[in-house]
C-alpha cells in the first residue's frame, strides 16, 4: 500500500492531491480513483475523493466536510457482507472497491472494508477506515463498537473504553457494556471491570455468558472460589453450552459432581450440539477424567476435542520451518556484529519466552515478586512490529537488512512507549511474557539490544501433552491441536534457539523447568545474576505476590512449587507416539539441543 499515485511518470502525494482539488477537482477525482484502485484500504484517499466529487458535482455541503447522506444497505453490500462471512475476501474486495471508488462516503461500505482490512491483518488501515466512517456519521455506533473491539485486540484497551463511552451514553446495550468490561480487564483495571459485570448482572441476571465471563475475571484476580461459584451458575443456566463447562474446568482446582459429568456426557449425545460446544465439552471432560485418575477416558476426550477443533485452526508447519531456515541464513554472527550499535539502549524490558505451557508464567511470577520488577502480561507489540515489517514481502527478516539504524531506534522506542501504557508501577524493569517471541529474538536484539531474554524450557513430552490438553482461546496456540504439529513446533523452537545461542552466545538465559522445581533457590539466584539484580527472598515466596494472572497457570503460581505436574504426562505416555516421533532427536537430547542443531 502507498500514499503516492503515478501519472505519466509523476507521483502525487495525498497532500499534492488535496491542493489539486481546489484547482482541478476533475483531475483530482481521476487521480484519486486511480490511487484507490491500487490501494483500496486508504482512508485518506476516500476522504479526499469525497471532497473532490463534491466539488465536481457542485455539492452544497460546507467546504472541508464530507456529506452525510446515508442509504440503507443494498443488495450489493449484502453480497459483500456474505462474502466476508464466507471468508471469500477476493469477492468482498472487488465489490467494496468498486462501490467506494464511486461513493467514497458510503459508511456501510467503509465499515465492511474495514472488516476486510482486519481480516487481512491491516489493522492500522482498518482503524483509519472505521474512524472515517463515524467522522461521516458520528452516531454510527456499529463502527465505534468495531473500532473498540479492534483496539482491545491490539491491547489498546483503555482507548477502546474511551471509544465505547459515546455509544453507552446513547444506547447502553449489553454488547457494548460487555466489551467495556472485558477491555477494562485486559487493560489491568480489574476492579472496574468486575464492577461493570456486577452492574450488568443486575440488569441481565439470566445471561449465562455474563456469569461465565464474570467468573473468569474473578479467577484472574485470585478470587477463585467466587469465580467457581459464578461459573457453576453459568453451567446450570446453559447446560449445553460447552464453553461454560470448559471455563469451569479451567479453574484447575474445580471438582465435578456425578450429575454434572452426566450432563456433559448427555450433551455429547445431542445431534444439534455445535462443533464449538462439542470440543469444549470434550476438553472439560478430559480434565474431569484426568482428575479422577482415568487416563484412558481422559485422553479419549482430549483427542476428540482436539480432532474437532483442528479443522478450524490455521497453522502452517511448512511456513514455520521456512521462517526458521530463513532466520538461520540471515541472522548470522556477522549480521549482528555489523549492527551492534542499533536500537534503543534502554534496559527496562525482560522478555520471557519459549513454548506455551513451559513454565513462563512461573518465571514471570517469581520475577514480579522482586521489588525492582513489574509483571505485565503477554504483550503483542513485538509480533505486531514483526508483522508490519514483513507486510507486502512476507516474513519480516526480508526487510530487516534495509531497516537502518535510525529506524531501529525509532521502533525500539515505539515498543517502550507502547509498553509504558501497560504498566502500573514505577519499578525500573518489567516482564513481557509472550511465549511465541522466541521467533522474534533477532528483532528484539536489533531494537532493544540491552533488554534481557529468558527462555523457559520444559521437557518436550510434559510441555507437548500440556498443550494438547489445553483448549486455548480464539487466537491461542494454533499448533496445539495435533500431537505431530506440537512436536514439529517444539523442534523448530529448539532449532531456532540453538542457532541464536551460536550467533549470540550468552545473550539468552535458559531456565529448565525441572531444574527450577528441584533446586528453586539456586535457579532463582542464577536468573537474578543474569538480570544483574540482587537476590531477594520475596522471589522464593512468589505465591504470596498478589497480582492478576491471565494464563491457564493462574492457580498453580499461587501455590508453592511442587513436583505434581513434572511427570504428569507419564500416565499418558502410551498415547504420545506421534509426538515422540515428530520430536525425534530433540527428545533424546533434552535439555540440550541435538548436535546437528549446534553449528
Amino acid at each position: 500500500m502507498t500514499n503516492d499515485v503515478a501519472d505519466a511518470g509523476e507521483k502525487l502525494s495525498l497532500a499534492q492531491l488535496e491542493e489539486l482539488i481546489s484547482t482541478d477537482p476533475e483531475r483530482a477525482t481521476e487521480e484519486l480513483r486511480r490511487l484507490l484502485r491500487g490501494d483500496p484500504l486508504n482512508a485518506g484517499g476516500y476522504r479526499l475523493l469525497a471532497r473532490a466529487l463534491r466539488r465536481t458535482q457542485e455539492d452544497s455541503a460546507q467546504e472541508g466536510l464530507i456529506r452525510t447522506t446515508v442509504r440503507a444497505a443494498d443488495q450489493l453490500l449484502m453480497r459483500a457482507g456474505q462474502a466476508l462471512e464466507a471468508d471469500d475476501l477476493e469477492t468482498a474486495e472487488i465489490i467494496l472497491r468498486r462501490r467506494l471508488v464511486e461513493q467514497p462516503d458510503d459508511v456501510d461500505a467503509l465499515y465492511l472494508i474495514a472488516r476486510l482490512a482486519h481480516l487481512l491483518d491491516y489493522d492500522h488501515e482498518a482503524e483509519e477506515l472505521l474512524r472515517l466512517a463515524f467522522e461521516i456519521l458520528p452516531n454510527f455506533s456499529a463502527a465505534r463498537v468495531a473500532l473498540a473491539r479492534l483496539l482491545d485486540k491490539r491491547h489498546r484497551s483503555i482507548e477502546a473504553v474511551a471509544e465505547l463511552e459515546p455509544v453507552l451514553e446513547t444506547e447502553p446495550n449489553m454488547i457494548a457494556q460487555a466489551l467495556k468490561a472485558a477491555a477494562l480487564g485486559h487493560g489491568g483495571e480489574f476492579d472496574q471491570s468486575i464492577e461493570v459485570y456486577e452492574q450488568m448482572l443486575k440488569t441481565w441476571p439470566d445471561e449465562a455468558g455474563l456469569w461465565s465471563t464474570y467468573g473468569h475475571q474473578l479467577k484472574t484476580v485470585g478470587r477463585s472460589e467466587e469465580g467457581e461459584a459464578a461459573l457453576r451458575k453459568a453451567t446450570r443456566m446453559a447446560p449445553y453450552r460447552g464453553e461454560m463447562w470448559w471455563n469451569l474446568a479451567n479453574i484447575k482446582t474445580a471438582k465435578f459432581s456425578d450429575d454434572e459429568i452426566a450432563t456433559m456426557l448427555g450433551a455429547l449425545e445431542r445431534n444439534d450440539l455445535s462443533d464449538e460446544d462439542r470440543w469444549n465439552m470434550h476438553f472439560a471432560l478430559g480434565k474431569v477424567f484426568e482428575d479422577a485418575g482415568d487416563a484412558a477416558k481422559a485422553f479419549a476426550h482430549y483427542e476428540k476435542g482436539n480432532a474437532t477443533r483442528l479443522p478450524f485452526m490455521k497453522h502452517n508447519p511448512r511456513q514455520l520451518t521456512a521462517e526458521v531456515d530463513a532466520s538461520a541464513r540471515v541472522f548470522t554472527r556477522e549480521f549482528f556484529e555489523q549492527r551492534s550499535d542499533w536500537g534503543a539502549p534502554n534496559r527496562d524490558p525482560i522478555f520471557v519466552l519459549g513454548m506455551p505451557r513451559a513454565g513462563s508464567t512461573l518465571v514471570e511470577q517469581i520475577l514480579s515478586s522482586h521489588p525492582e520488577v513489574e509483571g505485565t502480561k503477554e504483550l503483542p507489540e513485538i509480533p505486531i512490529i514483526a508483522k508490519a515489517l514483513g507486510r507486502g514481502r512476507g516474513i519480516y527478516y526480508r526487510n530487516v537488512a534495509e531497516l537502518g539504524r535510525e529506524r531501529s531506534v525509532e521502533l525500539g522506542e515505539e515498543y517502550l512507549q507502547w509498553a509504558a501504557r501497560q504498566r502500573k508501577t514505577d519499578r525500573p524493569y518489567f516482564v513481557d511474557k509472550m511465549p511465541n517471541n522466541w521467533l522474534h529474538v533477532p528483532l528484539i536484539q536489533l531494537l532493544l539490544p540491552n533488554a534481557k531474554i529468558i527462555d523457559a524450557r520444559r521437557h518436550p513430552l510434559a510441555c507437548g501433552f500440556s498443550n494438547f490438553k489445553q483448549n486455548y482461546g480464539e487466537t491461542g496456540a494454533t499448533f496445539s491441536y495435533d500431537l505431530r504439529q506440537i512436536g514439529h513446533y517444539y523442534r523448530e523452537y529448539v532449532r531456532m534457539m540453538a542457532h541464536l545461542d551460536a550467533v549470540l552466545p550468552g545473550r539468552v538465559h535458559r531456565v529448565i523447568h525441572e531444574e527450577l522445581v528441584e533446586d528453586t533457590e539456586a535457579e532463582i539466584r542464577r536468573m537474578l545474576d543474569y538480570l544483574e539484580l540482587p537476590f531477594d527472598p520475596a522471589c522464593l515466596r512468589f505465591y504470596e505476590t498478589e497480582r492478576a494472572v491471565r494464563t491457564p497457570s493462574a492457580e498453580q503460581v499461587r501455590r508453592p512449587i511442587n513436583r505434581a505436574g513434572v511427570e504428569q504426562w507419564g500416565k499418558f505416555e502410551q498415547w504420545l507416539g506421534p509426538l515422540k516421533e515428530e520430536l525425534g532427536p530433540v527428545l533424546d537430547a533434552y535439555p540440550e539441543a541435538p548436535e546437528e542443531y549446534i553449528r
